[in-house]
């Protein structure tokens, strides 16, 4: 089997404390990474409600708050969890390496 994912390094660990968030690019997808509870998860930075940049929101409890309507995401999952977000955000799997902090995309074939 082989590995169709291709790691970009888009932050270092000392770029976001615990329970912040930026935005970064992973190829050509805009990509919220967020660092909670000192692991980092990475979302996609566009809501699904309405086309608002989630890195201008913030972290909520376990959350992420969209900036314009108020919706919110699972960080952990990307589900929805706060109305008017009905569709979950897609998610990047997420590692580090040392400090550097790498998000997978997944090639299109």
């Amino acid at each position: 089997m082989t590995d169709d994912r291709t790691w970009y390094a888009v932050a270092k660990t000392s770029d976001l404390a615990p329970g912040e968030l930026m935005y970064v690019e992973v190829g050509d997808d805009p990509v919220v990474l967020i660092n909670f509870e000192g692991d980092y998860y990475a979302l996609c930075d566009i809501c699904t409600h309405q086309d608002a940049s989630l890195s201008d929101g913030e972290v909520i409890g376990d959350e992420i708050e969209c900036p314009l309507h108020g919706g919110a995401f699972e960080i952990r999952t990307g589900l929805p969890a706060n109305f008017p977000v009905v569709v979950p955000a897609e998610t990047y799997e997420v590692r580090t390496d040392g400090d550097t902090v790498l998000v997978a995309r997944r090639e299109e074939e």
